[in-house]
């Protein structure tokens, strides 16, 4: 089976992991650019003033991508480079450098897909209550109308929010991403209702500008599945899901909260401040709204945890999946069980349970919602040596993982895209330069010079065949 001609291929990246030039051309700083400077945030002290510097080479990069065939590039813009305070003027220089981006990708025939907020927040902004100050939603709102203006005319693929689930959990329980809090529970739920308002009014304000285009909210997903079937287990797993997805995606689809979180959350004595207004504002967003953007890495077994036995992990490693995890509440922990295929950094591989978890959103907002999946790839540690990258490993888990779409394609599922993690090795938030993910090698003991693994050449080739090429197998 063909992949159908309209399904796009494409690869992934985020402002802040590739651009570099941190002070440059009027761009302010970001909460990222200050706080990966704190000590022990991050692997070795690494930061993106540099990153790969796709600013100053970015048609050195496009034109790989044109050699690729890539069909499309899913790319963020950073807020700080048009508002460098987050308000205020306009940065001609930042418009000008987008404008270019996206010129050269049409250059080449490559769809630009672009995220509007990947992580990266005016540190101005951040000092005065990030996103549980209401007056961030303003800022935030005028900055993608900016986008919309400027950008429009030429991207029709657009995404408010990348991975809420993380930068605010990160941000405000773990203290793993800025603004660095632990277990800060009533910030944590005053960022989640401001960002639900920043996205709603952000989709309301693209389509009444009638520029026919697509709009969606991208998800870091990882289906949660109990360890068995016993009743604290499923407990777990319902517990798990509603936390860590439906919170998130029934105000962006359905346009409300969760009961089960309202009441789990009273019954702690908390709560999320949010309002009729909201909910009106939520449900208008939510019948406009056009895919679910799925960010897919692995799933989780999950089951209840023992409250005399639990301990929350604040440090760098649990928050990237490397230690044991624990539920920041305590009801449930994240186990491995033994006989599965894991990563390096202990993620299980299994394309199979992306595609229950897409059954379970179908199920949940409609059978025919559209689906993109927005990021999906494999981190290793890619070596070069006198000869190409063999970069097997990572081959075969996107081949697996296509494979799966095919099937899910066949059987019914609204799936329009694939954007694999990453085009070009980049900065790890917190894992610095060590685990990669492109298709292009950077050589940081040669002037950050390209070349190309032999992944690049077997997805340029998938692309052409439109995945004639993939190899049946048994999927995980």
């Amino acid at each position: 089976m063909r992949f159908p001609n309209d399904f796009l291929f494409g690869a992934a990246t985020a402002a802040y992991q590739v651009e570099g030039a941190w002070n440059e051309d009027g761009k302010g700083p970001s909460n990222w650019d200050v706080f990966s400077k704190i000590e022990g945030k991050t692997l070795n002290g690494t930061n993106g003033d540099i990153a790969i510097d796709h600013y100053h080479r970015y048609k050195e990069d496009i034109a790989l991508m044109g050699k690729m065939g890539l069909e499309s590039y899913r790319f963020s813009i950073a807020w700080t480079r048009i508002y460098p305070d987050g308000t205020g003027k306009v940065n001609q220089k930042g418009l000008d450098f987008y404008n270019s981006l996206i010129d050269e990708c049409l250059e080449y025939g490559v769809v630009p897909f672009v995220t509007l907020y990947h992580w990266d927040m005016p540190q101005a902004l951040e000092e005065k209550g990030g996103w549980t100050n209401s007056k961030t939603v303003d800022a935030f709102v005028r900055f993608v109308e900016t986008c919309f203006d400027c950008f429009g005319d030429r991207v029709k693929h657009w995404i408010t929010f990348n991975e809420s689930v993380y930068f605010l959990r990160f941000g405000y329980i773990t203290g793993a991403h800025p603004p660095g809090h632990q277990n800060d529970q009533k910030g944590f739920f005053e960022a989640i209702v401001n960002m639900h308002r920043a996205h709603a009014r952000s989709v309301i304000a693209y389509k009444e500008r009638k520029q026919y285009g697509e709009i969606g909210f991208s998800h870091g997903f990882a289906p949660n599945f109990a360890l068995n079937d016993c009743k604290g287990n499923k407990e777990a797993e319902l517990h798990a899901n509603m936390f860590e997805t439906y919170i998130y995606l029934d105000p962006v689809y359905l346009g409300s909260y969760p009961k089960y979180c309202q009441e789990a959350l009273e019954r702690r004595g908390l709560k999320l401040p949010y309002n009729e207004e909201d909910l009106k504002l939520f449900k208008k967003a939510s019948e406009l709204i056009d895919f679910i953007g799925l960010n897919y890495y692995h799933p989780n077994t999950v089951r209840k945890a023992e409250a005399s036995k639990v301990s929350i992990d604040y440090s760098r490693e649990a928050s990237t999946g490397q230690k044991k995890q624990y539920y920041y509440d305590g009801f449930y922990e994240i186990v491995k069980p033994e006989g599965r295929e894991y990563t390096k950094w202990g993620w299980e591989v299994s394309p199979g349970a992306l595609l229950e978890g897409m059954e379970m959103l179908r199920e949940r907002y409609g059978l025919n919602i559209r689906f993109y999946i927005t990021e999906n790839g494999y981190g290793d540690f890619d070596k070069k040596d006198e000869t190409m990258i063999d970069d097997t490993p990572r081959i075969e888990f996107i081949e697996k993982h296509l494979l799966a779409l095919r099937k899910g394609i066949r059987e019914g599922m609204n799936i329009k895209g694939y954007f694999a993690w990453s085009f070009i090795d980049l900065l790890s938030w917190l894992n610095g330069f060590e685990k990669q993910y492109g298709f292009v090698y950077v050589d940081h003991d040669n002037g950050l010079a390209r070349s190309e693994k032999r992944s690049f050449y077997w997805y340029k080739e998938t692309i052409e065949k439109r995945g004639e090429n993939l190899k049946e197998k048994e999927n995980g």
